[in-house]
C-alpha cells in the first residue's frame, strides 16, 4: 500500500520529493478509503520532515470522525506525527483526549509516552 512505501522510505530516513509527493495526491483523493493505520503513517511524513498541508488537514479530519476505531498506537503515532510537524489541530487532539482517557489502560508506555510527548509540544494540557 501507498501507506507502506512512505513508511519503508521514512525507516530508512529517506525524504524523496517525488515519491512523497506522488503519496500524498493518492491519499488525498482517497482519505475515505482509508483505515486507521493508514492515517496514522502521517508519522512518515513527519519522520522525514514533510508536511503536506493538504494531506494533513484531511487525515486530521478523518482521523478525529474515526478515533474510536483507531489503537492506541494508531492515537499515539498520529498525535506525534502532528506535534513533530508543528500542528496542534484542535479536533484532533480534542477527539484523541477523550478516547485515549476512556482507553487508557490499552496504551503501552511507548504509547502513553509519544502522546503526553505529542501534547506537551503543541502545549495542550488536558485535564481529563
Amino acid at each position: 500500500s501507498l501507506a507502506n512505501t512512505v513508511w519503508a522510505f521514512a525507516k530508512v530516513r529517506r525524504s524523496d520529493r517525488d515519491v512523497f509527493d506522488s503519496v500524498a495526491k493518492a491519499a488525498r483523493a482517497d482519505i475515505g478509503n482509508v483505515n486507521s493505520q493508514n492515517l496514522a503513517n502521517t508519522w512518515a511524513f513527519a519522520k522525514v520532515g514533510r508536511s503536506d498541508r493538504k494531506l494533513f488537514d484531511l487525515v486530521a479530519k478523518a482521523s478525529a470522525a474515526a478515533i474510536r476505531n483507531f489503537y492506541s498506537q494508531d492515537m499515539a503515532n498520529t498525535v506525534w506525527a502532528f506535534a513533530k510537524v508543528g500542528r496542534g489541530d484542535r479536533e484532533l487532539f480534542d477527539s484523541v483526549a477523550k478516547a485515549a482517557t476512556a482507553d487508557i489502560r490499552n496504551f503501552n508506555s511507548q504509547d502513553l509516552a509519544n502522546t503526553a510527548w505529542a501534547f506537551a509540544t503543541v502545549g495542550r494540557s488536558d485535564k481529563e
